[in-house]
């Protein structure tokens, strides 16, 4: 058993004999093996070439790959985002519109009771001063009453019998 380590650009072998007896070993350098022939190198170096290419080319393919899942992501994630913003206009055009709708409605209906409650004091008015008349026998009141959309119209017909 022995340690090997460089030294001065030599490798050195250490051997533990004994614990006492340590010996220091110089290995001879090894020398490079021989260059192949010519031919070979030339193939060796075309098929090196080769594959060398094939690597490259699957690196750029994963990465052209992953680059496009990204991409990918991102369009969804866009058009998600896209998507919540219109639903969120939606709502609050909805909810905005059925404000205006529901104080439209509660303007006509104010407009409408008001036109009523006018109709009906001068109908009190007018009944006051009917019943106060003398010839009550005389002659008959009837009263005709129209609700349209915009206006309240009431027609009162003194007949006689």
């Amino acid at each position: 058993m022995g340690v090997r380590f460089c030294k001065d650009g030599n490798l050195v072998l250490i051997e533990v004999v004994y614990e006492e007896d340590i010996q220091l070993v110089m290995l001879p350098e090894e020398e490079p093996p021989p260059p192949p022939p010519r031919g070979r190198t030339r193939a060796a170096r075309k098929i090196q070439a080769w594959w060398r290419g094939q690597l490259v080319r699957r690196a750029l393919l994963h990465a052209a790959l992953r680059a496009w899942i990204i991409q990918r992501w991102w369009r969804q994630a866009l058009e998600q985002l896209l998507q919540r913003k219109r639903r969120e206009a939606l709502v609050s055009f909805a909810i905005r519109e059925r404000a205006v709708v529901k104080l439209q409605s509660l303007v006509r209906m104010w407009r409408v009771h008001w036109r009523y409650t006018q109709v009906l004091s001068a109908i009190y008015l007018i009944r006051c001063h009917w019943l106060s008349h003398r010839c009550q026998t005389c002659a008959l009141l009837r009263g005709h009453c129209v609700v349209t959309a915009t206006h309240l119209q009431f027609h009162i017909e003194i007949t006689n019998p």
